[in-house]
């Protein structure tokens, strides 16, 4: 099937809440390595009170805990069609903030416990320690197998059941401090805290997104065509093990 007559629909959820430290930039990659190709993009922005229509892709960004409290309830009230979304094949990629409401739940210091819409067996709580700087991820899915980004959070993640983490930290915190994990993934649910913003710098990433999303739009495995990554790269392989 050539590229050209392909497309994929994205949307962005609540860009006018969370969307910290340069999370955009994921939806402009995103956007970008289809056009490149020739493939054809519907996008739509989600904002509060909005009905969410089926996407191929939807992207979450992260906030500090006000936008959180603002997002939860609201995101709440579309988990039965965002959950039947996901089991039909979508995929989903939350950061930070996001990530936490795609579990069963945030609990923040003093204040009630944020309802997630549990599309990955998760849940966070906060911590007292807030981890900044660099990250590098190995991960068992991916080619090249690392990822880099940027982490500031002070809540800790932490896995359950069929939760998968998106990988083993090699530089950084990751989750919790704890179990040496960063992120989570669970069928095409893809959460962590990386920021940074986190797709720029691993055009790998981007792509296997992109590729998901239009097997579940096409029922089939697509190869997309290659594209001159060489600054992406060069870009990613200078922030390998580099610590902040």
């Amino acid at each position: 099937m050539e590229e050209k007559n392909l497309k994929i629909s994205i949307a962005h959820l609540y860009p006018e809440l969370l969307n910290l430290y340069g999370d955009m930039g994921n939806i402009i990659t995103l956007i970008k390595r289809c056009e490149w190709r020739g493939i054809g993009v519907e996008f739509e922005q989600i904002h509060v009170g909005d009905q969410i229509k089926n996407h191929d892709l939807y992207f979450i960004g992260g906030g500090q805990d006000k936008q959180q409290e603002d997002v939860a309830q609201e995101l709440y009230s579309h988990k039965s069609e965002l959950t039947a979304q996901r089991d039909d094949g979508a995929v989903f990629l939350g950061i930070c903030g996001g990530y936490q409401l795609f579990g069963h739940y945030y609990q923040p210091h003093d204040k009630d416990k944020l309802v997630g819409i549990s599309l990955m067996d998760a849940y966070t709580i906060a911590g007292n320690k807030r981890f900044i700087g660099n990250v590098t991820v190995k991960t068992d899915f991916l080619t090249p197998s690392t990822l880099v980004g940027f982490e500031n959070h002070s809540g800790l993640t932490y896995l359950e059941g069929d939760s998968k983490p998106l990988g083993i930290v090699s530089v950084g915190n990751g989750n919790n401090g704890k179990d040496g994990f960063e992120g989570g993934r669970y069928m095409n649910v893809f959460g962590t805290y990386l920021h940074g913003s986190l797709l720029p710098k691993n055009p790998h990433f981007a792509d296997y997104l992109i590729s998901l999303a239009l097997e579940k739009r096409y029922g089939e495995k697509i190869t997309l065509s290659s594209l001159d990554d060489k600054l992406e790269f060069d870009t990613h392989n200078s922030l390998i093990n580099k610590a902040y």
